[in-house]
């Protein structure tokens, strides 16, 4: 339930409850928020057995947990009736992306070569075109070559 409070928050509560309420005071409060969270927990608890028992015998082994959504996924995702196992290892993304970069950068070699050979002059790095750079003209000043990663 508490954690996510760090030693030394525990110490600041503790030194505030002892500032706020006393210390003849407070094991009689301390008892009283320890009896209230317990009523608390019995009044939780029963309203799920209640909504159990309302639901009926086929929802025997339903959990509440059950109803937030990442518990739900997980669940799901180790009952292997589906295959989604199959498909999930099936799918590399990092592969995925790989290859949809390079035919972005123009590095494909077997699609874009034979295109690019066919279709231009072949240049200097075995038949494939550079296109991050301009063509070359004389007379014009010299402009920086595009950096397809910087943008």
């Amino acid at each position: 339930m508490f954690n996510d409070i760090g030693p030394l928050e525990l110490v600041t509560i503790i030194v505030l409850a002892v500032l706020v309420f006393g210390p003849d005071k407070l094991p009689k409060v301390i008892q009283d928020v320890t009896r209230t969270i317990r009523k608390i927990r019995e009044f939780s608890e029963s309203a799920k057995q209640d909504i159990r028992s309302e639901l009926g015998p086929e929802f025997k082994d339903f959990e509440f947990e059950d109803l937030n959504p990442k518990t739900f996924i997980r669940k799901q995702l180790d009952n292997d009736d589906l295959g989604l196992k199959e498909i999930r290892n099936g799918f590399d993304l990092k592969k995925e992306m790989a290859e949809v970069t390079d035919a972005v950068n123009g590095r494909d070699a077997e699609a874009s070569s034979s295109t690019a050979s066919s279709s231009s002059a072949p240049s200097s790095s075995g038949g494939r075109i550079d296109m991050t750079k301009k063509p070359e003209e004389p007379g014009q000043d010299e402009r920086p070559p595009f950096d397809a990663d910087a943008t």
